[in-house]
């Protein structure tokens, strides 16, 4: 069993910056590669970030490439997005996704492990 607890979403002004965190609690099963999506109102969810298990692998969704950064310490077993540069259209609900494989895929299907989401919020 493993359950994933994200954090840090809030609301901020266009141009600013969060960073959002995931809990990994494992029991049973094994997570490996995370990966970020967001869903906006209205839309299907995407693909942000994806983190590869010994974090040497990254890739990022063009829409956001060079204002988000993705990272995790297993140590902690923790995952991060940190995002600067904020957009209005970066609103969505964000959420951690956890896969059995060392890399990461940009299809939510891959994914057995979600977390509940954190709202992140951009004003112009």
């Amino acid at each position: 069993q493993v359950t994933l607890v994200e954090s840090g979403g809030g609301l901020v002004q266009a141009g600013g910056s969060l960073s959002l965190s995931c809990a990994i609690s494992v029991r049973t099963d094994y997570v490996a590669a995370m990966a970020w999506f967001r869903q906006s109102a209205g839309k299907e969810r995407e693909f942000v970030s994806g983190i590869s298990y010994n974090g040497g692998y990254t890739d990022v969704a063009e829409s956001v490439k060079g204002r988000f950064f993705v990272s995790r310490d297993n140590a902690k077993n923790e995952a991060y997005l940190a995002m600067d540069i904020l957009k209005p259209e970066d609103t969505a609900v964000y959420y951690c996704a956890g896969h059995t494989r060392d890399y990461p895929s940009q299809s939510e299907e891959d994914y057995p492990t979600w977390g509940q989401g954190t709202q992140v919020t951009v004003s112009s």
